[in-house]
């Protein structure tokens, strides 16, 4: 099987029952199963590290006597780098595989965020928040290995659950470590909470890596064919691909802007951040077209290339679902704090109303784009749901109860989330020797829509900001006219590459073999 096999679409008349099935098979802890389980784990801890800041918020600034833009500046540093670090290590794991990727993270994790729980100064939190906005680059490290595990007409389902459950390690975070801080107790009781996360991530990056391997037994790692940036296969994706590299650059100059706005660097140091983040978007530019002299010569076979429309229409989708929800989660507890008066453990737990639907919703849109016969409708109709949720947010305020507050934030964080699956369901679909790239570009368009939300919220109201995110959804939806039906979308073997580099499945102890 390869790339450009006639699609298989399900029979609807089968699809409860078919969706009754998968729900069911995520009972089993063996095979692909195994590494599922396992690999959603990672990704939770990442999450729960990834986290730790914003229940703890209005406490930290409370004691260390930070200023409101200071303590959104820290909010902003937990996305920054996360940028970049989603493209190298899209990079790296189509390279060196998920396995070591991913363990190398979490164990990565425990050493800035021991160096923020210690913290006593604004300059400290920050650049230790940007050393830990790497560790919520892990998420595309699982993207590449779910996908190696199961066929493209269960894939929507298990990168649905590898997402929704281990993005729910942001909820576990909101509602969880301000109630282990009180068990500590005293003033220094964040500290101890948040650096016992870094610690755990630690100990199960090292069980990990000797727990799992990137294929099942006889399936070869498929790898690019060119290293430096992510292979396109046609001259229009080479210009493409150039012109999505800007805002993903351009971003760090917003952060360099935020921390110099709070004096963190003096002028000369930020104009020289920005001289360097424009000699990093020079050597990025160059490295796409070094890369891609086979595709600016048309020199790929018609059997071996992929829309890259659908990678620009995929990285707007993340765009207005995960960065409006890593925006969302950031701001929430503040807002109910300072919208209703809740204190930290009661604002925690509320804004967890948001997080919490991942546990449903994201799985729920990787079966529905599995099942529904059309992932680019499926896709459309989500971010449909999404543009009304957040028009309803924007209506919320102290005259609302802040009961009904938390039940209008779940109805829109199942849109955001069930988006994000269906997201999801199609980047391992588009070309499988760069799916690890593409989930890392598609993520970090989720974190570039972070930044740009939670900046623009620096200077607007609450209810300017859902409505900007509301904004966001409708560009969003006008570019999914334009995505591509993966072909294979619904074939029920694993999908393999005939024209990529092979290399060795790894295994740390022995092959895992294939269970259904």
């Amino acid at each position: 099987m390869h790339d450009t096999a006639p699609p298989i679409k399900p029979s609807t008349t089968s699809a409860a029952a078919s969706a009754a099935e998968r729900v069911k098979g995520l009972r089993s802890f063996t095979g692909k199963y195994r590494i599922l389980h396992l690999t959603w784990f990672a990704f939770f801890l990442s999450f729960v590290v990834w986290f730790n800041y914003a229940p703890f918020a209005n406490t930290i600034a409370e004691q260390l006597g930070l200023t409101v833009g200071q303590k959104r500046t820290i909010g902003l540093c937990n996305v920054a780098l996360t940028v970049p670090a989603r493209i190298f290590i899209g990079m790296a794991l189509d390279r060196w595989g998920p396995r070591r990727v991913y363990a190398t993270i979490l164990t990565f994790a425990v050493v800035p965020n021991t160096v923020f729980a210690i913290s006593s100064s604004f300059e400290a939190l920050v650049f230790s928040r940007l050393a830990l906005s790497v560790v919520g680059a892990g998420f595309v490290v699982g993207i590449r290995m779910v996908s190696e595990w199961f066929p493209p007409s269960e894939v929507g389902t298990a990168e649905g659950v590898y997402g929704g459950w281990g993005n729910f390690g942001s909820a576990a975070a909101a509602f969880s470590l301000p109630i282990l801080a009180g068990v500590f107790g005293g003033d220094d009781g964040w500290r101890y909470s948040i650096g016992l996360t870094g610690v755990i991530a630690a100990a199960y990056g090292i069980f990990y890596l000797r727990s799992v391997s990137d294929t099942p037994e006889g399936v070869s790692y498929a790898k690019p064919r060119r290293q430096g940036a992510l292979e396109v296969t046609n001259r229009s994706a080479v210009f493409g691909l150039a012109a999505l590299t800007v805002p993903l650059t351009a971003i760090l100059g917003v952060i360099a802007w935020r921390i110099w706005r709070e004096d963190v660097i003096n002028t000369p140091v930020f104009i020289a951040v920005l001289g360097g983040i424009t000699a990093l978007l020079i050597v990025q530019e160059l490295a796409v077209f070094r890369v891609n002299k086979p595709a600016l010569a048309n020199e790929y076979a018609a059997t071996d290339q992929y829309p890259f429309r659908s990678v620009a229409v995929l990285c707007f989708a993340y765009f207005a679902t995960f960065g409006s929800e890593l925006a969302v989660v950031s701001m929430l507890p503040t807002f109910f704090s300072d919208t209703w008066g809740l204190g930290p453990s009661a604002a925690g737990i509320a804004a967890s109303g948001f997080a919490f639907m991942n546990l449903v919703a994201r799985p729920t849109g990787g079966i529905m784009s599995d099942l529904l016969g059309s992932r680019r409708k499926t896709l459309s109709a989500l971010i449909i749901g999404l543009l009304v949720g957040y028009v309803l947010l924007s209506t919320l305020g102290e005259a609302w109860p802040w009961a009904l507050a938390i039940v209008a934030c779940m109805f829109c964080s199942f849109f955001v989330q069930a988006g994000e699956g269906a997201v999801y369901a199609i980047v391992p679909l588009v070309k499988k020797r760069v799916s690890g790239q593409i989930a890392g570009m598609a993520g970090a368009f989720g974190n570039v829509g972070a930044v740009s939300f939670l900046t623009i919220g620096i200077f607007v109201s609450d209810r300017v900001f859902f409505l900007t995110i509301a904004g966001s959804a409708v560009v969003a939806l006008a570019a999914s006219y334009f995505l591509v039906e993966p072909v294979d979308s619904f074939a029920t073997e694993l999908l393999t590459d005939e024209h990529a580099e092979p290399a060795p499945s790894t295994s740390p102890l022995e092959p895992v073999p294939v269970s259904t």
